[in-house]
């Protein structure tokens, strides 16, 4: 797979309430990295199966579901199998009903057609008053 679909998959499983990867999308030394993560979350996961572990564990206990990834801009670079992915997802509180929106930019890098690191920054503030 591109970058460019790689990244189209992940938001196809978002939208579907799916976790967001599945271990066909993964190297066996994939690493996310999170560097604006709330305390208590890991900045940083290596290696499939932690990052499937992580991403199912953090997607069973996310109160939200995400109704739309909008404002998709994906950014080239001068290596092909890497990304710059600007994006605002857009979710409902399902306790409360409340929605919200929150914007991301993601570095998506690939190696074989699979993801082998992805960087995202989070607007932290925006997703806990989602939350709260």
């Amino acid at each position: 797979m591109t970058p460019e679909e790689i990244f189209d998959r992940m938001r196809s499983r978002w939208l579907a309430g799916e976790t967001t990867f599945t271990a066909d999308m993964l190297t066996d030394d994939v690493v996310v990295e999170t560097p604006f993560a709330p305390p208590g979350r890991p900045s940083r996961t290596s290696g499939r199966e932690q990052v499937l572990a992580w991403t199912e564990a953090g997607r069973a206990s996310f109160p939200v579901r995400f109704d739309d990834c909008r404002s998709v801009v994906v950014h080239e670079t001068a290596d092909p199998s890497v990304i710059v992915v600007e994006y605002e997802l857009l979710g409902t509180h399902l306790t409360t009903g409340a929605t919200a929106s929150a914007p991301f930019i993601g570095v998506l890098t690939t190696r074989e057609g699979r993801l082998s690191h992805w960087k995202e920054y989070q607007h932290t503030l925006a997703i806990a008053q989602a939350l709260s």
